[in-house]
């Protein structure tokens, strides 16, 4: 989908209801209950014999809006928004995950998706097969009748690893094993993921999507075409809807564990919505062009991003995502120490997590996301003391460059 196709499609999505006094941004319902006329109505409502909002822990009419806007931009089947990324991981796998089933994925993980895994989901029953998902053949000899889903992070955060989605869909699929995917680092305004296999798609909307920071926020989005009837845990609702996962979240696992969408949050990322393509293609062309001049910058030992044509993910990851993969990249410096009397120095960039603000971000991973791991646990998740993260902002790359240099010195 090209940029104005995606705009097209975005701003072309409208109100459920007209607005009483035609307002052209949708309203902010902080309404919590919803009045009926008739007890029937309220019953009907209530047993989803009708679309009718009954509570905004289940539904709110705007937050309903924001998941219509993303549903008409990505051709999702259903969307589902969170209060947070990991609302929407640990939404999903609820759904997915029984005790005595099984997840493969690497290693590589975000450092609280990799804990959700290993501490929490390990305590319901669930086993966590940790495979290199750049290896099919590892892959699918892991994979089993107990297995519920095959999950990757398309660009690993921080260790840049890129798997090719088409290989790994045909492996789950010819497995009848839905492919789940953290899309978080491309925006879905550059690449369609259904495309490349994925059937489920998570994403931490306070990156890209909330527009500079704003908000948190989660997504996870159905593009329903896996077949449910393959899954232990999903089958028996197979004849109930198109999709059997959306119905199994949107009828129990969303409700019971509340972490919906607040609807202050739904309003600010809907409006950032409207500028994620254009934010998105300015923040991952800096990105690219400081990342070459950062491996010519003397103190510099490495630079990581998959838009270098030197980068061993190069060729996959321009084949999925093209030219611009994001706006993050790690670079590594000599030692740890070294690291943290550069991060003193930085006047611009902000020592901070999070990523794909408007304001270009540094932070230490070893030492903050994975600060309480073990170093055989860091060594065997691939992160080092001497790197850095970087998400690069809208400021121009000049002026990053020249703050990185001068602390540096």
């Amino acid at each position: 989908m090209n940029s104005k196709e995606f705009e097209d499609r975005l701003l072309g999505v409208g109100f459920p209801k007209k607005d009483v006094y035609g307002s052209l941004s949708i309203p902010v319902y902080h309404a919590l209950a919803y009045e009926f006329e008739t007890a029937e109505e309220m019953e009907n409502a209530f047993c989803g014999i009708t679309q009718k909002h009954t509570y905004s822990r289940v539904t709110n009419p705007t937050v309903q809006y924001f998941e219509e806007r993303v549903k008409a931009v990505t051709n999702a089947f259903g969307v589902t928004a969170l209060n947070s990324g990991m609302a929407a991981i640990s939404n999903a796998f609820f759904t997915l995950a029984w005790s005595g089933s099984n997840i493969i994925a690497s290693r590589y993980l975000f450092g609280n998706t990799y804990s959700f895994f290993v501490n929490t989901l390990t305590s319901f029953g669930v086993e966590i097969r940790f495979c290199d998902l750049t290896n099919p053949e590892e892959v699918s000899s892991n994979i089993d009748e107990n297995t519920c889903a095959l999950f990757v992070e398309v660009i690993t955060n921080p260790q840049m690893e890129v798997s090719d989605l088409k290989v790994l869909s045909r492996v789950a699929h010819d497995k009848n094993v839905p492919l789940v995917a953290d899309t978080t680092i491309v925006s879905f305004s550059a690449f369609n993921a259904a495309d490349l296999g994925v059937d489920i798609d998570l994403i931490s909307s306070t990156k890209y999507i909330s527009g500079g920071g704003t908000s948190l926020g989660g997504l996870i989005i159905d593009y329903g075409n896996f077949n449910w009837e393959h899954s232990y845990k999903l089958k028996q609702y197979t004849s109930l809807s198109q999709s059997a996962f959306h119905f199994k979240l949107r009828k129990e696992i969303h409700r019971n564990l509340g972490a919906y969408m607040t609807p202050e949050v739904a309003y600010m990322q809907s409006l950032g919505l409207e500028t994620l393509n254009i934010r998105y293609e300015r923040v991952s062309k800096n990105c690219l062009e400081l990342a070459k001049l950062l491996q010519n910058l003397s103190g510099v030992v490495s630079v990581n991003y998959t838009g270098l044509l030197n980068n061993p993910f190069y060729e996959v990851s321009k084949k999925q995502f093209g030219e611009f993969p994001g706006a993050m990249l790690t670079f590594d410096l000599e030692s740890k120490e070294r690291c943290y009397g550069f991060m003193r120095k930085l006047n611009l960039i902000k020592r901070a997590t999070n990523l794909f603000d408007n304001i270009s971000l540094i932070i230490h991973p070893a030492s903050t996301i994975y600060g309480t791991y073990t170093l055989e646990q860091k060594a065997l998740m691939g992160i080092k003391e001497t790197t850095l993260r970087l998400s690069v902002g809208l400021e121009s790359v000049d002026a990053l460059y020249n703050d990185i240099k001068e602390a540096l010195l």
